[in-house]
């Protein structure tokens, strides 16, 4: 790979040179002198001096754009390694001292450290190979060193710790202790490193579990036996921190993705697993297929059938009128058939006012200008919103849907996916799935197409009569099953889904024109009778117009 000779050759210097700074220190223990100390501690400018030179070139060459196969993710590798090295040349100079507190150098146990410092000089020769021929497998086994340095120094600190217990040179032992800690934390920055690299060569960050959750999951497609051969494209993050990519083959990219790959917490996964496995059995041909699933630690992976289409968000967004109201009509048929089939006598309450009490501290944190005492303007009394929130969670006892239905349980548009061609809706991001009041789907829905942050007017009026069009859809629904408590239903589920996106919005325009919606629709349900709630009906123009 050709890159500026300016990086390339300032890295090779400052390998050379923290190499020759530990093969130092490797001397250093077999028959420590002065001499070796000061030849590493007076080496401190140049290694940093020679990591400045790298991000100052890696800066200009990002002013001026990527060139000589040089992507923003390489240089920004390039970066991670000049700083990590250097870090290992600070590591070692704290080794020495360390070593300047023991009362007899001489007993400094090179047997100890020697292996240890083997390794990382064998892995500070695999660096530049692993980063110049973008060899993911060679930043593996750089990685690998770390599991087998931390492995040595848990050991160390076990006799060291127990030799305090039996000895009087507790001064020596603890010096030695914060020698292996520092050799032990050398391991971390080539680890680090390591990472770096695989990132740079994926072209997205990946710590090292990931990158072994991922083989393992990309050898199920059966076509590639080499993770560097593929395209991984980063596609989203998630607010519970899974990370989301497309896989390809290189060779295809543009012609779309083999699978998705989704990889985060082993909870979030497994209940997304289970919630696909469920639609497979309640109404198969909705959701994707897993293709693998892997867990390792607290993380787990998944893979994941790549739907052909395009999402709800996309259609509404930037696709011809008709393609919408098809898309509108594909998608209301397969609800009225998914609440048919699944719906059983159970009576179900969402608890709507009871989820936004729990995500109320989370809006406060993020507008806290949301977070008002009431107040009295002449004889207007105007209560708080916890004040509102209050008595809405004490009316809402009691009213419960007349049945539940398998719900999605996170039907924003961008979980929506529609194909043309196949004419055929399918569902993404299941982990929330469940038997439910299928209000909860309505509310989320539209309010997730209320919250895209357009201003064209065009756009905006096509949000409002998609907000029109669906809520009649679901009010039909509801007639037809007597749910006559679907309105009032409807406004609470509003209300919470108003409230609580507003933690995810920064725009105080658009967060404040939605907390206003939440507390109107709390304060028109307060103000309806009990025996009256057929008489009343969610105002959907006045509240999706602007």
């Amino acid at each position: 790979m050709a890159f500026p000779k300016g990086i390339r050759e300032n890295l090779h210097f400052l390998l050379a040179e923290v190499n020759g700074q530990l093969a130092v220190l490797l001397d250093y223990f077999a028959s420590p002198s002065a001499t070796l100390a000061k030849r590493i501690l007076d080496r401190t400018g140049y290694v940093g001096n020679l990591k400045l030179r790298i991000h100052n070139s890696c800066l200009e060459q990002l002013a001026v754009g990527p060139a000589g196969g040089l992507t923003h993710q390489r240089l920004r590798a390039v970066e991670i390694i000049a700083t990590h090295l250097d870090r290992i040349a600070e590591r070692a100079r704290e080794v020495i001292h360390q070593t300047s507190y023991l009362d007899r150098l001489e007993s400094l146990p090179a047997d100890d450290f020697t292996p240890l410092l083997q390794q990382l000089l064998q892995g500070l020769g695999m660096i530049e190979e692993a980063y110049c021929e973008r060899d993911s497998q060679q930043a593996l086994k750089l990685g690998e060193i770390e599991q087998s340095l931390d492995d040595a120094y848990r050991k160390l600190l076990k006799r060291y710790t127990k030799a305090l217990k039996q000895s009087r040179e507790t001064k020596d032992l603890v010096s030695l202790i914060f020698v292996a800690h520092q050799v032990e934390q050398m391991g971390d920055e080539l680890l680090s490193i390591s990472e770096a690299i695989i990132s740079a060569n994926l072209g997205q960050s990946f710590n090292i579990d990931r990158y072994n959750t991922l083989s393992a999951s990309v050898a199920k497609l059966g076509e590639h036996e080499d993770i560097d051969d593929l395209l991984v494209e980063p596609i989203a993050e998630t607010r519970s921190g899974s990370g989301i990519a497309g896989i390809a083959a290189s060779d295809r990219a543009g012609d779309g993705y083999d699978a998705i790959y989704k990889d985060g917490k082993k909870r979030k996964l497994k209940e997304e697993r289970q919630g696909v496995e469920s639609w497979h059995e309640i109404f198969p041909g909705l959701a994707p297929k897993i293709l693998s699933y892997h867990k390792r630690g607290q993380s787990a992976a998944l893979l994941i059938e790549h739907l052909a289409g395009l999402t709800f968000e996309q259609i509404l967004l930037h696709e011809p009128r008709k393609l919408l109201q098809e898309t509108l009509g594909q998608l209301t048929a397969t609800l009225a058939s998914v609440w048919q089939e699944t719906k059983t006598k159970k009576r179900v309450s969402a608890g709507y006012m009871g989820q936004l009490a729990k995500r109320l501290d989370d809006v406060y944190t993020i507008h806290p200008e949301f977070q008002q005492l009431e107040s009295r303007l002449g004889d207007l009394f105007l209560p708080s919103f916890d004040h509102l929130l209050q008595q809405a969670t004490e009316y809402e006892q009691g009213i419960e849907a007349p049945f539940s239905v398998y719900i999605h349980g996170d039907f924003n548009v961008d979980n929506i996916i529609y194909d043309p061609l196949e004419k055929r809706i399918n569902f993404i991001d299941l982990h929330r799935s469940r038997y439910m009041d299928y209000v909860q789907d309505i509310s989320v829905f539209m309010v997730s197409i209320y919250r895209l942050q357009v201003l064209d007017p065009q756009v905006r009026r096509r949000i409002l009569n998609l907000a029109r069009d669906f809520c009649e859809f679901a009010r039909r629904f509801a007639r037809k099953r007597g749910d006559g408590l679907f309105e009032i239903r409807l406004a609470l589920g509003l209300a919470r889904s108003f409230a609580t996106s507003t933690r995810f919005i920064l725009d105080k325009s658009l967060s404040r024109a939605m907390f206003l919606r939440a507390r109107y629709l709390i304060e028109q349900v307060l103000r309806v009778e009990p025996d009256s709630t057929a008489g009343y009906q969610v105002p959907v123009k006045e509240l999706f117009i602007g």
